[in-house]
């Protein structure tokens, strides 16, 4: 298994498959190994995409300071990932909550991003909030499922405080456009990826600065690609639109029917779609 050093001696592993230009893909979760990216819905095989595992998950070994696990501090892992492939410039993906990881790492390095490509992207690192009432909306998409009623009640639940483990388990089926066998395997073993502790650490205080990483993207000059899916409740497409303002070269593409992991709802079109964007290997 590849790896590289961190800045802090924290031994990093990566996972390459395709072949091409690489692609760095930094997973969401937030701290979920990267093995639930697979092969992007066949994207490798138009780009060699190099999955890096978070400190603290997957292959990867756990740092000795938790506190290193808080997003804005794995930027310096990004880049010591770069260093290690010797790309002068990143072709730079990033899945959900992974996308703040990119994020921040365009707004501190913007002249090591080539291209940077946003799937389902969470919006924490620039302080847009997504409102209770778009997430009922977009859940109201899904009306004629049959497992609507439990969800959204569920949903309900959560929305008001109450949450609980059976609930958070009922609304799975809001995160992928066809909840069948497939999609509850993937959902299954994404818990299994998770590392918790580092989940929590992720996000906690002075982990982002909306303000100063708002104004560092204004500048950003390499092209971008936001792509929602249509019925996505984790990040509804009007939210991924307010991103895109904030980034003077972005494209939206909304996908019809996709859900958080648009490349399982169908490959071919989320292929296409990403694959058109980067350009010929």
């Amino acid at each position: 298994m590849p790896a590289f050093s961190a800045p802090d001696g924290t031994r990093l592993a990566y996972h390459v498959t395709g072949e091409g230009p690489p692609l760095v893909c930094v997973p969401g979760g937030p701290m979920q190994a990267s093995a639930y990216l697979g092969d992007l819905g066949g994207l490798s095989a138009h780009r060699q995409l190099v999955l890096l595992d978070l400190r603290g998950t997957g292959e990867s070994a756990t740092p000795d300071d938790a506190s290193s696990y808080r997003c804005d501090r794995q930027v310096d892992d990004v880049e010591a990932l770069r260093e290690h492939l010797g790309l002068d410039r990143l072709d730079l993906f990033g899945h959900s909550a992974g996308t703040n990881l990119a994020l921040l790492y365009a707004a501190r390095s913007p002249e090591r991003v080539r291209s940077l490509t946003l799937i389902t992207p969470s919006v924490y690192a620039v302080g847009i909030p997504v409102s209770g009432e778009l997430r009922r909306e977009t859940a109201l998409l899904r009306r004629d499922e049959p497992w609507f009623a439990t969800a959204f009640e569920a949903l309900g639940e959560i929305g008001a405080g109450r949450a609980a483990a059976e609930h958070w388990a009922a609304v799975s089926p809001f995160f992928h456009g066809r909840w069948d066998t497939a999609a509850q395997a993937h959902q299954a073993a994404g818990e299994d990826q998770r590392n918790q502790e580092a989940a929590a650490a992720y996000g906690a205080e002075g982990a982002f600065d909306p303000e100063a990483t708002r104004a560092a993207l204004g500048r950003l000059d390499a092209p971008v690609l936001l792509l929602a899916g249509e019925v996505d409740l984790n990040s509804p497409p009007p939210v991924v639109r307010e991103l895109a303002g904030l980034l003077p070269k972005a494209e939206v593409v909304v996908q019809a029917g996709a859900g958080h992991f648009p490349w399982l709802d169908d490959p071919d079109r989320f292929v296409a779609t990403t694959a058109g964007f980067l350009g010929p290997a």
